[in-house]
């Protein structure tokens, strides 16, 4: 052997020792993939002001996989957490690190509309099984489906169109003002609830859409007009907990109606009696009076010391979905079509939320609730004062006429009774 063919041939030797196990086993064909992790990669956001909801997104995650030894389908499971910062650009750049450095066989997250929005068509390309725990973006499940897209939570509008249709309908509302955080999440989420309470006979007479990041509310609120029935507030993260108490600070007496991450859980820990009276929709509430929803509060309660909310739980159920997929593929995730095939079609599942079923589009079809945040035991919980069962992402709408609309936006619906 020359000396130049030696030195080649270690150096490969070399090369090969210090190869990731991982690596080693997905390049050995006659290893079995079953004695290998579900790898699954976990889009959040640690940073900024949907921070608070990144958090609570993580302890849903990890509570589920402590509660099965972080075995699934017979199969250990690997999460690796990436933080988009809320960025659709780092959201992407993190979604292509998971896929292709991580190898993950699924994708839970991320945390909102627009990074959804921005890794929605590498997500395509590569078919990669993707499970948003959070992001409600419309467009996804409605007229631009991605088949490798579903969700364990509602759309933006989804529990906002009952709640609609609660304030004018039940509590009897005619005029409204909106304010509403300036991202796709907010506008989708206040346009659900003006579509239905305009239906219905409301009006949203004011919309204001204070930007995501704004430091101060205090020039919006000061805006806000007197003469309403109610302001409708369209709030995520933080958010929520900042406007209501600056709301008080200024000394409006209005009633609130809000979107569910505006009386989130999440952030009900951090407030004070200018949360109590608040009334939203949502596809869940720690006050659902069940067994199921009992043993789960209690179990965040015990782990994390703080309630349970729309970030939590979807996090959490998306292990469940998850995990019924791997079962009806008997584990083996990496057959990405029968994969994909059992997470859009799981059959019936049952959570703390109570039952529910993805539609074609790959979005829930479950109950709403309508809560109103009252102070019990000491704390500031969402009690449920109003259910309506099987609420679809079309509301009570023909599907083909819901989709032949524009996307929920600034622009649609139109607000006609806008007032000076």
């Amino acid at each position: 052997m020359s000396r130049r063919t030696f030195v080649r041939a270690s150096v490969l030797v070399l090369a090969a020792a210090w190869l990731p196990a991982a690596a080693q086993a997905q390049s050995d064909p006659m290893r079995d993939p079953m004695r290998d992790p579900i790898r699954i990669g976990f889009l959040t956001v640690r940073s900024g002001p949907l921070a608070a909801g990144g958090k609570q997104m993580e302890e849903g995650i990890q509570l589920f996989l402590k509660e099965r030894n972080h075995t699934i389908a017979g199969r250990k499971v690997e999460l690796t957490i990436a933080d988009t910062g809320g960025n659709p650009a780092l959201a992407k750049t993190k979604a292509q690190e998971l896929v292709e450095r991580s190898k993950v066989h699924v994708v839970i997250g991320p945390l909102a509309a627009f990074e959804a929005i921005a890794i929605d068509d590498y997500i395509r390309q590569t078919r990669t099984p993707t499970v948003s725990c959070s992001a409600a973006a419309e467009d996804l499940t409605q007229r631009k489906p991605n088949p490798w897209f579903v969700r364990t939570v509602g759309t933006s509008a989804q529990p906002n169109h009952a709640l609609g249709e609660y304030a004018a309908k039940t509590l009897g509302y005619k005029r409204v003002a909106v304010i509403a955080d300036d991202f796709a999440y907010g506008h989708e989420t206040a346009a659900g609830f003006q579509r239905t309470f305009e239906d219905n006979g409301g009006k949203v007479v004011q919309r204001l859409l204070p930007p995501l990041s704004v430091p101060d509310y205090g020039s919006y609120i000061a805006q806000i007009k007197r003469d309403v029935d109610a302001v409708y507030a369209g709030f995520a993260g933080a958010n929520g907990f900042r406007f209501l108490r600056q709301y008080r600070e200024y000394g409006l007496k209005l009633p609130v109606l809000g979107s569910m991450t505006t009386a989130d859980e999440g952030v009900l820990r951090q407030m004070g009696d200018e949360a109590i009276g608040v009334v939203s929709g949502g596809w869940y509430a720690a006050g659902i009076d069940t067994p199921e929803n009992k043993r789960f509060v209690a179990a965040v309660n015990k782990e994390y010391g703080a309630d349970p909310g729309y970030y939590t739980l979807g996090a959490y159920s998306a292990g469940a979905l998850v995990e019924a997929a791997a079962r009806a593929v008997n584990g083996k995730v990496e057959d990405k079509d029968a994969f994909m095939k059992a997470l859009r079609n799981p059959g019936t599942v049952r959570d703390p939320r109570g039952e529910w079923k993805l539609d074609e589009y790959g979005n829930p079809v479950m109950t709403a609730y309508i809560r109103k945040v009252e102070r019990r035991g000491g704390k500031l919980v969402n009690t449920v004062v109003q259910t309506y069962p099987a609420v679809s992402q079309f509301w009570k709408y023909d599907p083909k006429q819901f989709l032949a609309n524009p996307v929920y936006s600034r622009e649609f619906p139109p607000a006609k009774h806008l007032e000076p």
